[in-house]
């Protein structure tokens, strides 16, 4: 049995008398698309930036690529790659340029560089707009290209905090075929979105409620456990059973 790629036990994050993150645990497989989905501001960029090592934990342990967390920050950093939702690239570079600068960062050599640029733009169908400033590309290749950072360096595992968030439903399509690709070659996927379609993509989902994971399964079993046609059928329950009092 391999060793999960993710482990969390029981992770808090607290801001004061607010907990952003409560109890948290989860193992996600090598090769897994695990979707972790809630509304907005129901703690899902707070746990991964926990997992990414860029928030210490305030309570609980994590391992991630088999490093801790909150004491082996820097290992983890290495074997993860990472996307935000606003996209750290500079517009008034071109995708050519970003990609250089960022490969350099991870700490690729410049023969590394070109093989996994070649790779990625085949791949991504980017070879037409390397040479082209990324403040005149749609959204669409922009995404394209903060996600071809983010696994450039050939991380083991790539988070994604709401990557198609502000997108057109057909570019969501295209940029989740993207991940497909990417984790049938073996690199764990941990995507995080509030839309509740996405989740039908994913091998695996948790569904986060003010901060707690309230159910964790596989899409199928999730609507069966509610008795539910859709994710977003099954998010109005949680979400109602949440504001009943007790």
């Amino acid at each position: 049995m391999s060793t999960p790629s993710i482990q969390a036990h029981q992770l808090v994050k607290k801001f004061g008398d607010f907990t952003a993150v409560k109890d948290l645990s989860l193992e996600v497989s090598p090769g897994e698309i695990f979707g972790f989905l809630g509304a907005n501001g129901a703690g899902k960029t707070t746990a991964m930036r926990m997992l990414c090592g860029l928030l210490k934990p305030s309570f609980g342990h994590a391992r991630v690529a088999g490093f801790d967390v909150a004491t082996q920050t820097e290992h983890v950093k290495k074997n993860i790659g990472y996307m935000s939702q606003k996209f750290s690239i500079y517009d008034d570079l071109t995708l050519k340029e970003n990609i250089q600068l960022f490969s350099s960062i991870y700490g690729l050599s410049s023969l590394q560089t070109q093989e996994r640029m070649k790779q990625l733009a085949v791949q991504f169908g980017l070879e037409d707009k390397l040479k082209s400033l990324v403040s005149t590309l749609p959204l669409g290749w922009k995404q394209k290209l903060a996600f071809s950072i983010a696994v450039i360096h050939q991380p083991r595992i790539v988070f994604l905090d709401e990557p198609t968030s502000g997108v057109d439903p057909i570019t969501r399509r295209q940029f989740w075929e993207m991940i497909f690709e990417t984790a049938n070659a073996g690199t764990t996927v941990f995507v995080t979105t509030h839309y509740m379609d996405e989740a039908e993509y994913c091998d695996r989902v948790s569904i986060m409620v003010e901060g707690q994971i309230q159910v964790l399964d596989t899409p199928q079993k999730i609507r069966e456990q509610f008795s539910a046609q859709t994710m977003d059928d099954v998010f109005s329950l949680l979400a109602r059973k949440k504001e009943t009092p007790t």
